[in-house]
């Protein structure tokens, strides 16, 4: 018998890769929306770590047989003071494009040296498990914003973070490099390892 996953979120993208990461084997993954849950949840947390709690508690009163998981992801710009960080969705707006967002960015850092353009992509995942357990873990990508978006296989910012050691973006590589290297694929990969020990998988 497959363990229950319900993941707190709605994206479409973001569930392509869970499932790719997370893999179907042990566990039946499912969307809020896939799962019929529908709440309002307030993100009022100051990190990634807090964010991600927060939806996957609100999520988990409705899901009292299946494990919760909730992350809460973004991109922090060094020269920015580490903007748009924990409002990175809701930078300029909740309903602003993504390629407003980044044209924006690459303005702001309009003759930046390529050295002082340093960036990373941050994944905070929590888990709460139908006994009340709870846990989180963070994964990091290191790059910086390149001077102009590239690429067609991301998605969000993926089009302006570049790689330091290939020089392209993340909307650049296919999905299976992105997800060997991502925040999200790091992340993914531990809450995995987490769920398993818990729930004694493959043991």
């Amino acid at each position: 018998m497959k363990n229950k996953i319900i993941f707190a979120t709605g994206n479409a993208n973001k569930m392509r890769e869970i499932r790719e990461i997370l893999g179907e084997e042990y566990f039946e993954i499912k969307s809020m929306k896939e799962a019929g849950i529908d709440c309002d949840i307030v993100e009022d947390g100051k990190t990634f770590e807090e964010n991600s709690l927060i939806k996957a508690k609100a999520v988990a009163q409705f899901a009292k047989d299946a494990i919760v998981l909730a992350d809460d992801s973004g991109l922090e710009v060094d020269a920015l003071n580490k903007e748009p960080g924990v409002y990175s969705a809701r930078y300029m707006g909740e309903d602003t494009s993504y390629d407003i967002k980044n044209a924006n960015i690459i303005e702001r850092l309009e003759g930046v040296a390529k050295e002082d353009r340093s960036a990373r992509f941050v994944c905070a995942i929590s888990a709460v498990f139908p006994d009340g357990h709870e846990t989180c873990v963070r994964g990091e990508i290191e790059g910086y914003i390149g001077y102009e978006p590239m690429g067609e296989n991301g998605f969000g910012y993926d089009p302006i973070f570049y790689l330091w050691d290939k020089d392209v973006s993340t909307a650049s590589i296919s999905p299976e490099e992105k997800n060997a290297i991502s925040h999200r694929g790091k992340a993914l990969r531990m809450i995995k390892e987490e769920i398993f020990k818990h729930e004694n998988i493959g043991c």
